[in-house]
């Protein structure tokens, strides 16, 4: 069992930055791999970016790539999304995900979720 807490989240305006954080639990954090997905009001939940459980590759949605970087430390069980140039389109609930050794960018493939933390961004 995996429990993932994110953090971070906020208002912010546009053109702006913020860094959401996920703590996971368990001994077994550097197995998985870990992404972020997002959920606007009336939308699906989408795929946003994802790392590999050593660190060594990243994916990311088209809509995020060149804004976003994801990254993870494996000694503090934590993921990190840092989004820079924010726009209003990026205001979401955003999930941290875990899944046991394979890269997902699927919310189907996803074997754990957090609560989300809201990213409100003003145009």
């Amino acid at each position: 069992q995996v429990q993932l807490v994110e953090s971070g989240g906020g208002l912010v305006q546009a053109g702006g930055s913020l860094r959401l954080s996920c703590a996971a639990s368990g001994r077994t954090f550097s197995t998985y791999a870990m992404g972020w997905f997002r959920q606007a009001p009336g939308k699906e939940r989408e795929f946003v970016a994802v790392i590999s459980a050593s660190g060594d590759s990243t994916y990311y949605a088209d809509s995020v790539k060149g804004r976003f970087t994801i990254s993870r430390d494996n000694a503090k069980n934590t993921v990190y999304l840092q989004m820079n140039s924010l726009k209003a389109e990026d205001t979401a609930l955003y999930y941290c995900a875990a899944k046991w050794i394979v890269v997902v960018t699927t919310t189907t493939g996803v074997d754990y979720w957090g609560q989300g933390t809201q990213v409100t961004v003003s145009s």
